[in-house]
């Protein structure tokens, strides 16, 4: 089904969720995680972080890992990692968030609301960029060749949308959600895929199964790109190994043999075009370009000799749920010019502090595009000129007054950060 669906359930959830969170070579990104992951609404949850020794010290140095559950994982393998988050989440909705991403306020209430339907086996929500205002992910529809195509937009309502035949609706890694039971019994997610394609797998086996997806528009994370082995700080890949390997499992999988070929030489020319553009624009040289397809071609090879297997039903979780206290609040909004930014900064890190989740405007005599950010303090800080859009849909130069615009922002951030008190 790739239309829009039907309405699906409340706005928001109070079953008891787990969020997990794994982590591999980012341990400040991580702490961001964690942090922007505290601050959530949800009146029942509990953070499992699953993590490389330096991402587990890092929150202990923060001072973040009280409450927290955390186990160890050295394995560069994103499936076992989740897979052992799920050991350990006592939810009985279980989402994971990306080490490189933090959640808005309302994130996990709204993901979870539609898994309250037994006939709802996941959950998505929508993924902002960089910039914290573009879109960088929204609604897909994975193929059984491994490739997605977009799902037309349909407005903030959740949507549920059956399986059908000839593909599934997709969620996003860094913004999924299951219940627990549906994980446990499909064995959660299989560790053929190392890194790509995990979720996708499991959006297909869950679809065999007759399980319907939901996507949720209002349920937003904002996902940084971080560096890591496999990719640099501007988005270079530094390797394509796992992404052959991946997909050629994945194939073995979903896909009739007679297809592979086609769906490997389909990937191999869309990796060769991406690397050209980065080329092209002086990020890598010719000799880069060849040796990164030549780690497809070898990631390809190994993924022919890793092919999924059945996985057995996982057990029941190992600790009992271990929810956190829920924040005293209230919400606020602060708003000035930029020669006001040290004041009320001070005054945001001592509202949070407090227990507020703090929004903070910073408008200059500008049409700059704005900028959104969850900051090292805790709080979220939007920067632009005063003139200029944050929407990336709307005019490039606006005239506004500057109480006007606060008040523009604050109805524009409200659907996913919550109450804003100017």
């Amino acid at each position: 089904m790739t239309g829009a669906g039907s309405q699906a359930g409340p706005a928001a959830s109070a079953a008891p969720a787990s969020v997990v969170i794994v982590s591999r070579d980012r341990p400040s990104e991580l702490v961001q995680a964690v942090r922007g992951t505290l601050q959530l609404d949800h009146p029942a949850f509990e953070v499992v972080v699953v993590a490389d020794g330096p991402g587990l010290a890092a929150l202990a140095a923060a001072g973040l890992d009280p409450g927290l559950k955390t186990a160890r994982c050295d394995d560069a393998n994103i499936s076992a990692a989740r897979n052992a988050g799920i050991e350990l989440a006592a939810g009985e909705v279980v989402a994971f968030l990306d080490d490189d991403a933090v959640p808005e306020p309302t994130w996990l209430a709204r993901l979870a609301a539609p898994l309250a339907d037994p006939a709802v086996g996941a959950a998505g929500g929508f993924v902002r960029g960089r910039n914290g205002i573009a879109f960088q992910w929204r609604a897909r529809r994975a193929r059984p060749d491994g490739t997605a195509e977009p799902i037309a937009d349909w407005g903030d309502a959740p949507r549920l949308f059956p399986p059908g035949p000839g593909g599934v609706t997709k969620v996003e890694g860094t913004n999924m959600a299951f219940r627990r039971a549906v994980l446990a019994e499909a064995g959660g997610f299989d560790p053929a895929f190392r890194f790509y394609l995990d979720e996708t797998d499991l959006c297909f086996r869950l679809a065999a199964r007759g399980l319907a997806t939901a996507l949720v528009p209002l349920a937003q994370v904002h996902h940084g790109y971080a560096a890591s082995p496999r990719r640099r700080p501007d988005r270079v890949p530094r390797d394509l190994t796992e992404i052959g390997a991946s997909l050629a499992a994945f194939l073995r999988r979903h896909l009739p043999e007679a297809g592979h070929a086609a769906a490997l030489a389909a990937q191999e020319a869309a990796e060769r075009a991406r690397l050209a553009r980065h080329l092209v624009s002086g990020a890598i040289e010719p000799r880069d370009l060849r040796a990164l397809m030549a780690t497809f071609a070898a990631g390809v090879a190994a993924g022919r000799d890793r092919a999924p297997a059945p996985l057995p039903p996982l057990a029941p979780p190992l600790l009992p749920f271990r929810p956190l206290q829920p924040r005293p609040g209230p919400d606020l909004m602060l708003s000035g010019r930029p020669a006001e930014a040290a004041r009320l900064r001070a005054l945001a890190a001592e509202r949070v502090a407090a227990g507020a989740r703090v929004t903070l405007l910073l408008f200059s005599a500008s049409a700059r595009p704005h900028r959104m950010r969850f900051t090292p303090g805790g709080w979220w800080e939007q920067a632009g000129g005063l003139w200029g859009r944050s929407e990336r849909t709307g005019p490039r130069v606006r005239p506004w007054r500057f109480e006007a615009r606060v008040a523009a922002e604050a109805a524009r951030l409200e659907p996913v950060r919550g109450m804003l008190p100017i």
